[in-house]
């Protein structure tokens, strides 16, 4: 008998999970049809019975109320069982499955969820990773706003039965409503229509149960930050910034403790599906490095393939950062390491928006970082990455570092300090805890930047934040660059002797020259973004930050391209 659940190519071996619900179904079908059997089923027999339910209400839609009402009628454990075997059937094969068998999927979602199933918040959870962030398909995009009705129409049974996959829920819908919002299919009504449901829904889960929301911890912060142009969460910006109060959540006094709260690794999951996770979990568990490109490339092509998909990059670096912690065994063997898995993907990315939000990503625990709370295995892949680019692609290290600079600099004005310790006590942590041998890895390499090892000595030099920063503008008015996704701009050539007697390259030298005139401009950008009054805050102007530090990325490679090609012509050609 051919499977009416899903398709299943000739060269493709059978599925246990589709053939175990199909045998059932075969031998029981006679006793699907009433009237049921009054005997109770031993637990063998209420399996099977299980399974030939779920796979008669999944394949004859004509017949699904009856096959429901059976199995109301022999349930013992609260649906348990069947809720286990619907998840089964998400994670294993909903990719496969035919379009009517996912309308049933949704269609007995619903009726688990009416009668508050043993597992159905599960459930719900394992349909949110279907939805593909980057998807811009029928399908996916039907999944969205499918999801999206259970949600909105059995709020009230979700909030007493399980009030946390409201937050699941707004974690996924904010990702999703970033690429919606930045989607080149804006032309789409289906699209238009989703996308006001997302935001209505949203805007209900923060203003209705915030706190709720302060469970998902300081990733929600993160997520929130590339929705700042829809003016609903402008609304929102502005009140986590000035009118904390106004959420009505006893003990809700500052935006910070958003910021100290580290996010539950469960979060990370819920943006990739779980035939992804597999395939990353295989890598980062039996592929050697060395061995990766075939890997890699298949896996791009798999997940990666498509104008919008990139958008997914930033997550997938939160869920190895956040969420695969391999063990000891690992680590010490010959197996790809996280870090360089994210330094492909980040090496992957095309577009600017993307890549700075992969580098946030990446950094986004640093900046927070308490060693009481905080794991260093979510900070352990960013300095890995940089150290180990060293010498040979110092352009990461360089692009990584400056990036990280730029964070403490911008990214939270008003709680500057926190960010300083935060980043701070990652280095020190790294250092104790043996993941580098000490900052001297970078302050003592000679390929590495001067101005970059100056400002990272800097965050040490006293543990006050504000004498940092008033020291840094009066004596070392350049020195850091700003390149967020340069590559191969190592602007390292023949090497000359410096006024001081240390070993300066031509293009080094060069750089540092002409970046006055372009740090000059790019100054004057974020103080003209600065200056605009949203009445957001210093975090709503982060994403601003981006657009004038990222239109500058051609003009200072081709100051960096003078340098290298032109040094001693250089200066004449920039102004």
């Amino acid at each position: 008998m051919a499977s009416k659940l899903m398709l299943i190519a000739s060269y493709e071996a059978e599925n246990q999970t589709e053939l175990a619900l199909r045998q059932a179904f075969e031998l029981l079908q006679p006793k699907l049809k009433p009237p049921f059997s009054l005997t109770i089923p031993n637990q063998e027999e209420y399996s099977q019975l299980n399974r030939a339910i779920l796979y008669g209400v999944l394949c004859e839609p004509l017949l699904a109320k009856t096959h429901i009402k059976h199995l109301h009628a022999i349930v013992t454990d609260g649906y348990g069982s069947f809720v286990h075997l619907l998840i089964k059937v998400v994670n294993e094969l909903y990719v496969k499955l035919f379009d009517s068998v996912k309308s049933q999927l949704i269609w007995v979602s619903k009726e688990m969820a009416d009668v508050s199933a043993v597992g159905f918040g599960d459930l719900l959870v394992s349909l949110l990773r279907q939805s593909i962030g980057g998807d811009f398909s029928d399908g996916n995009l039907w999944l969205c706003y499918e999801m999206l009705n259970i949600f909105s129409t059995k709020w009230s049974s979700l909030l007493e039965e399980d009030p946390m996959v409201l937050t699941s829920a707004l974690y996924t819908y904010l990702r999703l409503l970033a690429d919606h919002c930045r989607s080149i299919h804006n032309c789409n009504p289906k699209l238009e229509a989703l996308k006001r449901l997302e935001i209505e829904f949203c805007v209900r889960v923060l203003k209705e149960e915030f706190h709720l929301c302060l469970k998902i911890g300081r990733d929600l912060i993160r997520v929130l930050q590339d929705l700042v142009h829809v003016p609903e969460f402008r609304a929102i910006w502005k009140d986590l910034i000035l009118n904390p109060g106004d959420f009505k959540t006893p003990g809700f006094l500052d935006i910070s403790q958003l910021y100290c709260t580290r996010t539950p690794s469960t979060y990370f999951l819920l943006r990739i599906t779980p035939e992804m996770e597999t395939q990353l979990r295989f890598l980062l568990t039996h592929v050697k490095l060395g061995s990766q490109k075939r890997h890699q490339s298949w896996f791009a092509k798999k997940f990666l393939c498509g104008p919008e998909r990139e958008s997914l990059i930033s997550d997938i670096v939160r869920f190895i950062c956040c969420a695969h912690h391999p063990p000891n065994e690992i680590i010490q063997s010959e197996v790809i390491p996280r870090w360089a898995l994210i330094g492909w993907l980040l090496k992957s990315c095309t577009k600017y928006h993307v890549e700075a939000n992969v580098k946030l990503a990446l950094f986004y625990d640093w900046l927070f970082f308490d060693d009481k709370l905080d794991n260093i295995m979510n900070i352990e892949p960013a300095v890995l990455l940089m150290v180990n680019s060293i010498p040979k692609y110092v352009d990461m290290t360089h692009t990584l570092l400056e990036f990280l600079f730029l964070l403490v600099d911008n990214y939270d004005v008003d709680r500057n300090d926190l960010i300083v310790k935060g980043v701070s006590s990652s280095f020190t942590m790294l250092v104790r805890r043996g993941v580098i041998r000490s900052l001297d890895v970078f302050s003592a390499c000679d390929v590495v930047f001067p101005i970059l090892k100056e400002r990272l000595l800097s965050l040490f030099s006293d543990t006050k934040a504000k004498v940092h920063k008033d020291l840094d503008s009066s004596q070392h008015p350049h020195q850091f660059v700003i390149r967020m996704g340069l590559q191969n701009s190592s602007c390292m050539g023949t090497q000359m002797p410096s006024p001081k007697g240390q070993t300066v390259s031509t293009g080094e030298k060069g750089y540092k020259k002409h970046m006055e005139v372009v740090y000059f401009k790019l100054h004057c950008g974020l103080s003209k973004v600065a200056r605009k009054n949203f009445g957001i805050g210093h975090l709503g102007n982060l994403n601003e930050l981006q657009f004038p530090v990222l239109n500058m990325e051609m003009e200072m490679h081709l100051v960096v391209q003078t340098c290298r090609l032109h040094p001693s012509d250089s200066i004449k050609e920039v102004h």
